[in-house]
C-alpha cells in the first residue's frame, strides 16, 4: 500500500472529512483491522483565506507549494489537495513535489462521464463558480457545465464562508441549496457537483433530484484506487510524476 499524502486544513472541517473517508475506504477493502497509510498536513486557513480574498494567488500557491515539499519529505507517495478551490494553483504545487497529484476535477470529471452524462451544474465558492480554472478543466472531459445566477452563487459562497467552513450545518441552507439545484437542473443540468469540499457536509444525494457527485468522496475513492493498485497511475495523475512516485 502505497501513503497518500492530504494537504488539508481548507477548512479543516472538509479535511477531516477526507481522513475519516480514506480510512474507512482502506478498511472496506482490506478488512480487519487495516487503516490507510497517510500523512495529513494541515494549514491555517485564515492566512489562505486572506490570500485568496486579496487575489494572491501566486503567494498562496508558494505556501501550499511548501507544504506539499513537507508532505513529500513525511513519505507521502501520491498527493491530494483537500480542497476544490485551492486547485486553481495546481500547478505550482505540482511544480514542487515529484509526487503525483490527483486532479480533483479530473477525478470528479471522469465520475460524471462514466455516468452517462454531459451536462452538469457546479456548485462551489465564487471562485470556483465563475473562474475558468475549474470549468475549464471540467470541458476538456467533454462536459458542459452550468452555475447558477449571481444571487444564488454569492449565497452558495456566502454559506460555504460563513457556515459551513465553521461547522455551522443548517437545515435553511440546505433547503436554499435545494432550490439552487432545482434551478440549475431546470437550467438543463442532468447532475450536480458539489464542488467544494464543505458543501457534502449540508447535502446528500437525497437532497437533490439528480444525481450529485461528491468531490471528496470521488477524491479519496482515486488515490485509494491508486495506493491499493501500488503505484499504478489513475487518469487523473500526471504519469511522468507517478512513475517517479514509484522508484
Amino acid at each position: 500500500m502505497l501513503t497518500i499524502g492530504m494537504l488539508g486544513g481548507m477548512s479543516w472541517e472538509s479535511s477531516a472529512h477526507y481522513y475519516r473517508l480514506v480510512n474507512e475506504l482502506v478498511r472496506d477493502r482490506l478488512g480487519g483491522l487495516h487503516s490507510a497509510r497517510c500523512v495529513l498536513y494541515s494549514v491555517d486557513f485564515a492566512d489562505i483565506e486572506s490570500l485568496q480574498s486579496a487575489g494572491e494567488w501566486e503567494q498562496a500557491g508558494r505556501l501550499l507549494g511548501q507544504a506539499a515539499a513537507a508532505v513529500q519529505a513525511a513519505g507521502a507517495d501520491l498527493l491530494l489537495l483537500c480542497t476544490n478551490t485551492m486547485h486553481k494553483v495546481a500547478d505550482q504545487i505540482q511544480a514542487a513535489v515529484s509526487i503525483p497529484l490527483l486532479h480533483l476535477a479530473d477525478t470528479t470529471a471522469e465520475a460524471v462521464t462514466a455516468a452517462g452524462l454531459h451536462t452538469v451544474g457546479l456548485l462551489g465558492t465564487a471562485f470556483t463558480m465563475e473562474q475558468d480554472f475549474y470549468r475549464d478543466r471540467l470541458t476538456r472531459h467533454g462536459l458542459r457545465v452550468i452555475v447558477p445566477e449571481p444571487d444564488d452563487r454569492a449565497e452558495v459562497h456566502r454559506i460555504i464562508y460563513d457556515e459551513l467552513c465553521l461547522g455551522d450545518v443548517r437545515e435553511t441552507s440546505r433547503q436554499t441549496y435545494q432550490k439552487v439545484i432545482e434551478r440549475l437542473v431546470e437550467s438543463g443540468a442532468q447532475g450536480v457537483i458539489l464542488g467544494c469540499t464543505e458543501i457534502e457536509l449540508l447535502i446528500s444525494p437525497t437532497d437533490s433530484p439528480v444525481a450529485v457527485f461528491p468531490t471528496s468522496r470521488l477524491h479519496v475513492e482515486a488515490a485509494v484506487n491508486a495506493a491499493l493498485r501500488d503505484g499504478t497511475p489513475h487518469p487523473g495523475v500526471d504519469a511522468a510524476a507517478a512513475r517517479r512516485a514509484s522508484r
